[in-house]
């Protein structure tokens, strides 16, 4: 299979098991939800799929290679602000996987595919809403080109009018070949934009 695949996957906190022997298919070029009450280990899973964390037994692969937290995965969080520097303009955020690379990118072109205005750009993350930010941190991915995008609750900052935007972009990423993971609670969304969905149980205690 051409996409990230997880198998057996088991973690444990404090003696208590978390994740306990989860599989999970993401093809390339689709959307795959995974839902499940709060406590479940949606998150927990998320971080396993990005590399970050190491799971107690099972094993995460893409494209039947390991996978590490490198330049092919993109994780879009739930809050913006956990994970963007607030010294960085939002140009600066969005351009940062090409300065990696060396490459130029026309931000502009990029905040307006998002949905941000290009006037927001040169101002920094305390400066702007969290729906703004979030769409910056939309824009960054599109601009890291990842084969891999793992999505925690990406449209729980955003407005309705907002929320369009960012689902149609993730309808758009995965059809130009990105295997997609969208964490939600909201059925709705995950009804509309996922081919199959992963429902982790319920926690125990």
């Amino acid at each position: 299979m051409t996409g990230l695949q997880a198998t057996g996957i088991t973690v444990t906190f404090g003696g208590r098991a978390v994740l306990d022997g989860v599989h999970l298919a993401a093809p390339a070029g689709v959307v795959t939800g995974v839902t499940g009450a709060s406590g479940s280990g949606k998150t927990t899973l998320l971080r396993v799929l990005a590399g970050l964390q190491i799971p107690d037994a099972g094993q995460v692969t893409y494209s039947g290679r390991p996978v590490a937290p490198t330049g092919s995965i993109a994780l879009l969080a739930q809050h913006p602000r956990l994970v963007c520097n607030p010294r960085w303009t939002l140009g600066r955020i969005i351009a940062e996987p090409a300065a990696i690379r060396r490459e130029r990118v026309d931000v502009d072109d990029i905040a307006v595919r998002v949905g941000l205005e290009p006037e927001l750009l040169d101002r920094y993350p305390g400066q702007v809403s969290d729906g703004q930010l979030q769409r910056a941190c939309l824009g960054r991915v599109l601009t890291q080109r990842a084969e891999v995008l793992l999505c925690d609750e990406p449209t729980a900052m955003l407005d309705p009018i907002a929320t369009e935007a960012v689902t149609t972009m993730l309808r758009g990423i995965a059809a130009d070949g990105a295997a997609v993971v969208l964490v939600s609670h909201d059925p709705t969304l995950i009804e509309a934009l996922t081919a199959e969905a992963l429902a982790l149980p319920r926690p125990l205690g």
